[in-house]
């Protein structure tokens, strides 16, 4: 069957069929390309991808992995950040549109500006950026390990710190940093999951563990509920997506509310089967991950379309400010 006559009988973006997975996999093979999967990507992509995880480290293992093809089933800045580790290699995006309400949040001008009104400071990056605004970053971090690079500067140092107001919040709570400024950006699926509904589901699911991912904004709402003793302080947990997954493997509860994008239930369900993992909102689900359907995935094996291409002084001043974050310390697993 022709990978054109596979792609005109795929009848549901949640479940394709064998036939789709068997043709995926017949050209990742041809083309000698590694399949990469983002946790918000949808259960088929994740599930006939060879890694699924979070953004850094799946361009770590572009970086490593034997193969001189990666494809990148995720949003754009994630590709640009495995083509920046793996800069000799080809690297495709199923959909070069798919793009990031947060790294769009701030551009590499409005970042020059910010600098500029702060000389001295350290900047302080989330991988969630373009590679022009990792270029001009001091040190990157993941939500993961943001509170461990910043109590690495100085702390007479002034830090600017961005793109992500949320993640930053938690940070400056987390380190008692007084002399950090903060950009006001956000992730429009993560800002979307509020306070409100984080209290009401609670209240509707009283035995249930709540995982928070740090750029929501119920994240304040999380820590407000276990310190007022609504909800037991040791069953709010406050975790990068990777997080999630190593909490759940531990686990012992029977039930779990997850605030962040939806598409992290496949995973989850899959690493702890015996936990009732329920979304926080339902709807929250980024258009921009989804936007790597499975008709997508198979056109950039059959053409080799999208292809990313950076210059290479922009790649080589955005990798610096990530190998600054993994001297720091391990970057765990918590790109996003």
């Amino acid at each position: 069957m022709t990978t054109a006559a596979v792609i005109d009988q795929v009848p549901d973006a949640n479940d394709p069929g064998p036939e789709w997975a068997a043709e995926v996999r017949r050209l990742a093979t041809l083309r000698g390309a590694t399949l990469l999967a983002h946790n918000y990507q949808l259960p088929a992509i994740q599930d006939v991808a060879d890694h699924v995880g979070d953004s850094l480290a799946l361009s770590r293992i572009a970086a490593s992995a034997p193969e001189d093809t990666i494809v990148f089933c995720g949003v754009h800045f994630m590709a640009e950040t495995a083509k920046i580790l793996a800069p000799d290699k080809t690297v495709l995006i199923p959909d070069a549109r798919a793009g990031c309400s947060l790294a769009d949040s701030i551009t590499a001008d409005e970042l020059r500006e910010w600098k500029a009104d702060h000389p001295d400071a350290v900047v302080v990056s989330y991988v969630n950026t373009t590679a022009e605004v990792k270029a001009l970053t001091d040190i990157c971090c993941t939500s993961s390990n943001a509170v461990e690079v910043v109590e690495s500067i100085d702390p007479d140092r002034t830090v600017l710190f961005l793109p992500d107001q949320f993640l930053g919040a938690h940070v400056k709570r987390e380190t008692g940093r007084t002399n950090m400024h903060i950009w006001a950006g956000e992730c429009h699926v993560h800002a979307g999951i509020n306070g409100d509904e984080l209290t009401d589901q609670a209240n509707a699911h009283p035995d249930a563990d709540l995982y928070v991912h740090p750029e929501c904004g119920c994240a304040t709402s999380a820590l407000y509920l276990a310190g007022e003793g609504a909800v037991p302080a040791d069953r709010v947990h406050i975790l990068s997506t990777g997080g999630m997954l190593d909490t759940a493997r531990a686990s012992g509860a029977r039930e779990v509310l997850v605030a962040t994008e939806i598409g992290m239930l496949h995973q989850l369900r899959k690493a702890a089967p015996q936990i009732d993992f329920q979304a926080v909102n339902p709807k929250a689900s980024c258009k921009y991950m989804k936007m790597i359907t499975p008709e997508a995935l198979l056109r950039c094996l059959r053409d080799g379309t999208d292809e990313v291409h950076l210059e290479r002084s922009v790649a080589d001043a955005a990798r610096a400010s990530v190998e600054r974050m993994i001297a720091i310390g391990s970057p765990g697993g918590g790109g996003e």
